[in-house]
């Protein structure tokens, strides 16, 4: 591989489902891996194949479906771990195992309990066994940021003698600071002897709001690879921004010597898809895909951009895939209209059925609403996904009694099962009432932890967009909602996490900490 390519490594799916409720459904992953491969990702995490059997079934799914991408399934240093990735790997076009193994003292003492030649003795072996089952192998030194250098040249080595291909140094708990991690960068790239036999990978977290920086100083330094996700999806306070670190080395190629394939059209469709998946909003001052990025309020700049674009914009909105038009469909469109468009945001339906089911609520909405934007159309089929699925609880009618001083009241008429149940409750406010309306009728000793709206467009017409999340004993599910009413949007996202709950496989993941 030339040394002026740098290896776009998306674990969204990986990583990023690591963030608590957050959790993706097999066909959510293998959409989202779609974009990424239209976005011309190099390599896709699809998941931790032994964590449990969804995890298995959604890695194998990814690996059939993505055909330019190579498809990676992560593995602790066992052969349990390895042969399973290797066989939800079978159908790839190009697959990578990718093992890993604590470094740090920290963790080679309390949670490995390990020592550290025995610890380079299992890296060497899980290797090896990789190797034998794939040709393409990535190790990973869990913790590097804060592991000894001396230990990291003395397992790197060892473990690109045993057969990886590449070599990964994740700050894994956010620890580092730019300089200090180029520098160690630097230290194994010219301490290790068989260094140039291998591309040299970071994988940053961002519990110092530091993993873009980080990253971007590894790749200075040498690094070939970087491991990120969409919108810094990712546990704990995130991971290294794809957008970001994309955005970054193609804005500044006087500092940079390197270029990515991303093609950044892309990135705000996967960024939005990615949002309504998880429930995660993205914040509007967030970097290159956040609703104000390419916002001016301020009248200095206003006329600046007015004058000169470049005066104020470092970037194209377009060249990321924002745009301002609405699309041109309303209530008397066709069918056809309606699919040429969704083909277009790189959205497909795997069955006239759910075509035909998308086009009926588009058909509604369009009787509410007067203009119709693509993240309507998005939102749209998201929710049409959401209520074409098995369900158990299905909202039926809604009616809300709201005056002012007066309690507000919320009649519901739930599908459980196939059965209509009504129910009503008081509530300090409609959407109050509403869900616990809901839960007279299931029961489901949850606690709400998160309620949030959105506006999907401007405009008093707008489809509001709620998400909510429900904890269950620990276990975090994510409901979401979409309607030009915020009351029934909001029934509705309830009711989607209830099903969730239902339905939800919990996951296990095996690993004791993230890479």
């Amino acid at each position: 591989m030339s040394n002026d390519h740098l290896v776009i490594f998306d674990t969204t799916l990986r990583d990023g489902e690591q963030s608590p409720g957050a959790s993706m459904t097999k066909d959510e992953k293998v959409r989202i891996a779609k974009h990424l491969e239209k976005m011309k990702v190099d390599v896709i995490e699809a998941g931790f194949a032994i964590a449990s059997p969804g995890d298995f079934d959604a890695v194998k799914a990814v690996a059939d479906s993505v055909k330019d991408s190579t498809v990676c399934s992560l593995s602790r240093a066992l052969d349990a771990d390895i042969e399973r990735a290797a066989e939800a790997l079978a159908g790839a076009n190009s697959g990578r195992i990718h093992t890993f193994i604590a470094t740090s003292p920290i963790h080679m003492q309390y949670k490995l309990q390990m020592q550290p030649e025995q610890v380079i003795e299992q890296a060497v072996r899980a290797v090896k066994k990789a190797r034998s089952l794939i040709s393409d192998v990535e190790f990973s030194c869990e913790d590097a940021g804060r592991s000894e250098i001396d230990f990291l040249c003395r397992i790197i080595e060892a473990a690109i003698d045993a057969g990886a291909t590449t070599i990964n140094i994740p700050d894994t708990v956010g620890y580092a600071i730019p300089d200090q991690f180029a520098e160690t960068i630097r230290q194994l790239l010219n301490r290790i002897p068989n260094a140039d036999k291998a591309i040299f990978s970071v994988h940053c977290h961002n519990d110092l709001g530091l993993a873009v920086a980080n990253s971007l100083a590894a790749v200075q330094a040498g690094a070939r690879q970087v491991e990120c996700t969409i919108n810094g999806l990712g546990e704990r306070a995130g991971n290294a921004s794809l957008e970001e670190v994309v955005m970054g080395i193609r804005t500044r190629p006087d500092i940079f010597t390197v270029q990515t394939r991303i093609e950044p059209l892309h990135i705000v469709p996967t960024s939005r898809l990615v949002s309504t998946v998880t429930g995660f909003p993205v914040q509007p001052n967030k970097a290159i895909v956040g609703k104000n990025a390419f916002a001016h309020e301020s009248g200095i700049h206003q006329d600046g951009v007015l004058k000169h674009r470049e005066t104020y914009e470092i970037m194209k909105a377009q060249d990321v895939g924002w745009n301002t038009n609405a699309i041109v469909l309303g209530k008397h469109s066709g069918r056809n209209a309606f699919r040429s468009r969704l083909t277009d945001l790189g959205i497909s339906f795997d069955s006239e059925a759910e075509l035909n089911h998308a086009f009926a609520l588009f058909k509604q909405l369009a009787d509410k609403k007067h203009e119709i934007y693509d993240e309507d159309l998005q939102a749209l089929v998201s929710d049409s996904r959401v209520t074409n699925a098995v369900e158990r609880y299905r909202l039926e009618t809604l009616e809300v009694q709201s005056k002012t001083g007066e309690t507000p009241l919320a009649k519901v008429v739930l599908s459980v099962d196939g059965q209509e149940v009504a129910a009503e409750s008081e509530g300090s406010g409609p959407v109050d009432a509403t869900f616990k309306a809901i839960e007279k009728i299931v029961n489901s000793d949850t606690v709400l932890e998160l309620y949030s709206v959105n506006a999907i467009t401007s405009g008093t017409d707008s489809q509001g967009e709620v998400t909510v999340r429900l904890d269950k004993a620990g276990r975090l599910v994510t409901g979401l909602g979409a309607d030009t009413d915020i009351v029934i949007a909001s029934a509705k996202a309830y009711v989607h996490a209830l099903n969730a709950l239902v339905s939800q496989v919990e996951r296990k993941h095996p690993q004791g900490a993230a890479v």
